[in-house]
């Protein structure tokens, strides 16, 4: 499984390199928002830290809009993946794109009838918002399991990007179904290192190396 993080903060994303972990970045208009910066120089920086892909949203609605912007993204940087909301403009820009082999993530899924229809238009990711789902008394984790099995019938190549990862126990989940990438916010990147256990052992191994000094 690969490891995104979820932000545009570059000091989590360094952060996040520093441990070895980070095999790309997944950003949308919100987390850019969040940081203050201007988009472009701020994936600049980000293509600076992390050698792999960054997914950077489109805003446009439209075809033409959709398609405007994800080729001046796409000429930033071989590893610009073009994050595209699943609408219907957004899905024929996705056809669109991929014909032209520009990478795309296609964002905001919440059922697997989506998910197939971005398979069929070549997406490179599909993006499944599972916390999203899970707030509205709907699995998240079983629309996961869902979209790997229909990838795995029809073999299609895209490839199933967990998103909106709220604690450990969702990445567990998605590992055991088989996704591909999972994106975390950093918070949950520091967590799934904690265990109670761990953290009394080490304790007690700090201690007792203590009397040896004494």
């Amino acid at each position: 499984m690969k490891f995104f993080i979820d932000t545009a903060n570059i000091d989590e994303i360094r952060e996040a390199a520093s441990m070895g972990l980070l095999d790309g970045v997944t950003t949308n208009p919100s987390l850019v928002a969040k940081e203050g910066k201007n988009f472009r120089e701020l994936l600049n920086e980000i293509l600076e830290i992390v050698d792999g892909p960054i997914s950077a949203e489109v805003v446009s609605t439209d075809f033409k809009g959709i398609m405007k912007e994800a080729k001046e993204l796409a000429a930033i940087h071989k590893n610009i993946v073009i994050k595209i909301p699943l609408i219907q403009e957004g899905i024929k820009a996705v056809k669109a794109l991929s014909s032209e082999g520009i990478k795309t993530n296609v964002t905001l899924c919440f059922s697997a009838s989506q998910a197939i229809l971005a398979a069929k238009a070549g997406a490179t990711y599909i993006s499944p918002f599972v916390g999203r789902l899970d707030d509205i008394s709907h699995s998240g984790m079983q629309l996961i399991d869902q979209i790997v099995t229909i990838y795995r019938n029809y073999g299609f190549e895209t490839q199933v990007l967990v998103a909106s990862i709220r604690h450990p126990l969702h990445l567990v989940e998605a590992a055991e179904i088989g996704a591909d990438v999972a994106t975390i916010p950093f918070g949950v990147i520091k967590k799934l290192f904690n265990h109670p256990l761990t953290k009394s052992g080490l304790e007690k191994f700090l201690s007792d190396w203590k009397t040896l000094e004494e």
